[in-house]
C-alpha cells in the first residue's frame, strides 16, 4: 500500500506543478487542432507478490500492448490500451542482505509462471504542450504522468520443490480483477505523425491471490501485502490531426466559401 501512496502523491504533487506552468502559457498556445494517436508498444511485465517480494529485474518477461490517445486539453489525454504479458518469479531468484536466498525462500522453493491481459483507461497528464507544432523544425517532446483504471485476467502456475509443501503450494488458475494503473513516461515527435514513447508504471491491485499463496499460514507468507505486478516499455504511435472550425464558420457555413 506505501508504492500506492508514493505513486499517487508524486502524481498529485507533479501536476500541481504542472497546472501552474500550463497556467503561464498564452492563449494562443491552447489554440490548436485536436489530435489523436494509434499506436503498439514493445516491453516487459514484472510481478511482485508473495515469490518476489521486491521487483526485480530477472522476472522482466516479454509484453505486448496496442493503444489509442486522444487529446483533450492542453496538459491532458485521455488513453485506452489493451496490454498482453508474461509473469515469472522464483525463491531462488530471492536475495538476502548477505546476497545468499534467504532461510524461508530457500525453504519454501516456489516457482510462479503465468500471464497478464490487461485493458485499462487512464488520463495523462503533459508537462508541456506536445501537439502545438508551428515550429515545423523544432523537436517536440513532453514528459508526462497518469493514473487510471484497468481491468485485468490473470492466469498463473504456482509449484514448489519442496515436496512436503506441494500438496498446499501446487495451485494453478486465473482470476479477473481491477487494478489501478499509475506511472510516468515521456513522448518524442520524430515527425509530424510519428512519435516515439517511453513508459513505466505500477499497477496497484486489491488482491494478494495473483500467484495462489495468500492464503497460505502466515509462518510461510506474508499476509499483509497484496500483490502488484509493473509494465515497461516502448511504443510508436501515428498522429492524426483533425483542424478546429471556429464558432463563426460553424454558425454561417458561407463563410467557407
Amino acid at each position: 500500500m506505501t508504492d500506492f501512496r508514493c505513486s499517487f502523491a508524486l502524481l498529485a504533487g507533479y501536476g500541481l506543478a504542472g497546472s501552474v506552468f500550463l497556467a503561464a502559457l498564452p492563449a494562443s498556445a491552447q489554440q490548436r487542432t485536436t489530435t489523436s494517436e494509434l499506436g503498439l508498444g514493445l516491453g516487459a511485465t514484472t510481478y511482485k507478490g508473495e515469490v518476489s517480494p521486491q521487483w526485480q529485474l530477472n522476472n522482466q518477461r516479454p509484453a505486448l500492448t496496442a493503444f489509442y490517445r486522444r487529446d483533450v486539453s492542453v496538459p491532458i489525454t485521455l488513453r485506452v490500451g489493451f496490454t498482453a504479458g508474461q509473469l515469472r518469479a522464483a525463491d531462488s531468484n530471492v536475495s538476502g542482505s548477505s546476497g545468499a536466498v534467504p532461510p524461508l525462500p530457500a525453504y519454501r522453493q516456489l516457482s510462479l509462471s503465468g500471464s497478464v491481459y490487461e485493458l485499462a483507461g487512464v488520463m495523462e497528464y503533459n508537462f508541456l504542450d506536445y501537439h502545438q507544432r508551428r515550429q515545423i523544425h523544432r523537436r517536440h517532446f513532453t514528459p508526462y504522468l497518469f493514473i487510471g483504471v484497468a481491468g485485468y485476467y490473470v492466469s498463473t502456475t504456482l509449484r514448489t520443490a519442496n515436496a512436503d509443501l506441494r500438496a498446499d503450494f501446487n495451485r494453478d488458475g486465473g482470476r479477473l480483477g481491477v487494478a489501478i494503473p499509475a506511472g510516468a513516461g515521456l513522448k518524442f515527435a520524430l515527425s509530424e505523425h510519428f512519435n516515439l514513447g517511453l513508459e513505466t508504471a505500477v499497477r496497484k491491485t486489491f488482491t494478494d491471490q495473483l500467484d495462489h499463496a495468500g492464503d497460505q499460514s502466515p509462518l510461510l507468507v506474508n499476509p499483509h501485502d497484496q500483490d502488484w505486478y509493473y509494465y515497461s516499455g516502448l511504443s510508436v504511435s501515428y498522429t492524426f490531426f483533425k483542424i478546429r472550425c471556429p464558432p463563426a464558420y460553424k454558425r454561417d457555413k458561407k463563410l467557407l466559401r
